[in-house]
């Protein structure tokens, strides 16, 4: 049993356990790029767990059936029905009894505020799903058993429990970070001191790092950094990964402005900066194709378990490629939960995978609204 997690009286669902172990073998392959190879794989997995969730999510049927749509009536799973990323804030979307529950992720919040949550009975899949995404999208030429240099700009696990992010970091840092790796956030301070030192250590032992945080945290790093009149040269092969976007509580940064700072700061050139894509709700991530992909134009990357679709709003279909959208996401590490979701998300298709654009004004608290009356109607 994980730290945590609370012993349950029952065992598992014998037919979610068999869905589990699907899942799971996927994940275990080779990594690929999602693509029309897996496409009767993926459609026979997705119809099978939405089969499961309609039967054990009461709130997922009810909305369901409110649109004509049972696992009797699809027959692929693009009709599939997305629930919108709002909803978890208002419903615990369990496909498991409430007594099998061992972990919570919640979305960022003050105390004040509604947050989304994603309830979990295990974090097998969470955690067998982001391993490989992490390694191909940050590290893709790491060597099997060797480990890299990751310094966090976040908190712990242990400081941030129902962090999403912070237990992601947590389970890379432990499968992938050598000696001199670590979190750079502590008691709920950024430890720009400390992070300072090991990556002077990193730059007189020419080690390359992956610095790994939220857009905002490489704002302070940067801020700190600028106070001090400090600036470093990382060893050759250093890289960062951003995410979270790049909207604080007290500014607005571009991204190009961000980058560029990074860049000046740090030495670490924009083709080596990477974009993380991910949702507290998915069980999955998404990272740019910059470092795995080198020379080709920079897009989101998703591993073969995940399907991703960028609506036309005004039609409910699949967006021309390159038009703007609501982007769909179809996570099949969602066992427990629901799969099939609706962001808040705009977005474009491009070859071989995704953009993110912005966010739709109003999207969530009005799909949360409608979503949340359906769900709850009796």
């Amino acid at each position: 049993m994980r730290p945590g997690e609370r012993a349950t009286c029952s065992g598992p669902d014998p037919a979610r356990a068999e869905l589990d172990a699907r899942v799971l073998a996927w994940m275990r392959e080779p990594l690929t790029e999602a693509g029309s190879a897996d496409d009767a794989r993926f459609d026979a997995l997705a119809r099978a767990v939405f089969a499961f969730q309609f039967a054990h999510c009461e709130p997922y049927r009810r909305f369901c059936t409110g649109r004509g749509c049972t696992p009797d009536t699809v027959e692929h799973w693009r009709a599939i029905p997305a629930v919108p990323a709002g909803a978890f804030k208002e419903l615990a979307l369990r496909s498991f009894p409430a007594a099998r529950e061992a972990h919570v992720f919640r979305t960022s919040g003050t105390a004040t505020e509604r947050r989304g949550a994603l309830h979990l009975d295990t974090l097998a899949l969470y955690e067998a799903s982001l391993l490989p995404s992490f390694r191909r999208g940050v590290l893709p030429e790491l060597a099997p058993g060797a480990r890299a240099r990751l310094r966090i700009l976040a908190p712990a696990p242990v400081e941030a429990p129902d962090s999403s992010l912070s237990h992601m970091f947590g389970v890379a840092l432990a499968a992938l970070g050598d000696a001199g790796s670590g979190f750079d956030v502590r008691g709920g301070a950024f430890d720009a001191a400390g992070l300072l030192a090991a990556l002077e250590r990193a730059c007189a032992e020419g080690v390359p790092v992956a610095l790994c945080g939220t857009a905002f945290a490489f704002v302070h790093l940067l801020d700190d950094l600028a106070g001090r009149g400090a600036r470093l040269a990382l060893p050759a092969g250093s890289r960062a990964m951003e995410t979270g976007g790049f909207k604080g509580r007290s500014r607005e940064l571009p991204r190009a402005t961000l980058y560029g700072g990074i860049e000046d700061a740090l030495g670490v050139p924009g083709e080596w900066i990477v974009n993380q894509y991910g949702m507290t709700e998915l069980g999955s991530q998404f990272y740019d194709s910059v470092l795995c992909r080198p020379g080709e134009p920079r897009r989101k990357l998703g591993p073969p378990w995940v399907r991703v679709r960028v609506i036309d709003p005004e039609t409910g279909e699949d967006a021309a490629p390159g038009a703007l959208g609501v982007i769909r996401i179809h996570d099949l590490a969602n066992t427990g939960s629901v799969a099939a979701i609706e962001t808040a998300d705009l977005g474009r298709t491009l070859a071989g995978g995704f953009e993110v654009v912005g966010r739709e004004p109003g999207a969530e608290a009005r799909g949360c609204s409608i979503a949340a009356d359906e769900m709850l109607a009796p």
